[in-house]
């Protein structure tokens, strides 16, 4: 299997992974953690993991010249873009969250041409606005009943500013994924996050009562910090060793899919003519993005 084809799995995964995490994570917060303990929590796990990993990977040294973006992009990816999703999603709900995670795509593009200089080419023009069209068509044609939204225009705010610092962090460690191994890179990203983040994640964490957590919540927090955090973000940069931020990028459409499909295998939902065509548009969307170019 060719190199770019593992990575187009991996960007399908991670996609997949964080689909799901749209429903697990919801149903956990506040009542057992709130969203700034959650980021502590996956901060403190996936850094934990990627240093006990990187013991055991050639040892590797970091350039002072690229410490910067590292901390740039640590801010962009591991502090703000958690931070805003988690906040966003205690205040509105995954439904808004699909629909402004779908911007991201367009910022990547446009943040690509201008500073990695990437060509937009007119059939990813056409797969973004295709894929854009078919998650925003699902989404708004979903129902929305048993919200559990306190405040929706603040979330929807903060998803707004995750959907940007996630195209931002995507365009600012692709020159590095090209210089260091995965397993390098991305735990100084997590410790730098980690350390950053506490003095606005740290007094949520200690206020969990640990002890008395039924299992319900415990496998949930589980799957958000291996699943959503340590290996979403590891396919991610995996995947951008090979791909374009674009590419990389457009397969958020699929999240909106993802959840359905999760909500099809546990009985809480049906398959309709809706759903049915909004998957062909985002599938062809993100085919027509992904598709390496033949005269490339």
């Amino acid at each position: 299997m060719s190199k770019r084809s593992l990575a187009l799995i991996a960007a399908f995964l991670a996609t997949s992974i964080y689909g799901i995490n749209h429903t697990v994570a919801k149903e956990i917060m506040p009542i057992y953690i709130g969203s700034s303990g959650f980021i502590m929590l996956r901060l403190l796990g996936a850094t934990s993991i990627f240093w006990i990993i990187s013991l055991f990977t050639p040892k590797e040294k970091i350039q002072k010249k690229d410490f910067f973006r590292i901390i740039f992009a640590s801010i962009l990816g591991m502090c703000i873009n958690m931070l805003a999703f988690f906040r966003g999603l205690e205040l509105s709900t995954p439904i808004n969250s699909g629909v402004i995670i779908t911007l991201s795509p367009v910022l990547v593009l446009i943040l690509s041409y201008f500073f990695l200089k990437e060509k937009i080419t007119i059939k990813k023009i056409l797969g973004i606005l295709i894929g854009f069209s078919g998650a925003v068509f699902l989404i708004l044609n979903t129902s929305k009943t048993g919200i559990n939204a306190p405040n929706i225009p603040l979330g929807n705010s903060f998803f707004l500013l995750n959907a940007s610092a996630y195209a931002g962090y995507l365009i600012i460690v692709k020159p590095l994924t090209q210089k260091y191994s995965l397993f390098t890179l991305m735990k100084w990203l997590f410790l730098i996050g980690l350390i950053l983040s506490a003095p606005l994640t740290y007094d949520q964490f200690i206020k969990v009562n640990w002890s008395e957590l039924p299992w319900f919540a415990i496998w949930r927090m589980g799957y958000v910090v291996i699943g959503t955090t340590f290996l979403t973000y590891l396919f991610n940069i995996y995947a951008l060793k090979t791909l374009s931020p674009t590419t990389v990028g457009s397969f958020i459409y699929l999240q909106p899919i993802i959840t359905i499909i999760f909500a099809l295998v546990t009985s809480n939902d049906t398959l309709d003519s809706t759903k049915l065509l909004s998957c062909l548009l985002v599938f062809i969307g993100v085919y027509l993005v992904s598709v390496k170019n033949k005269n490339n």
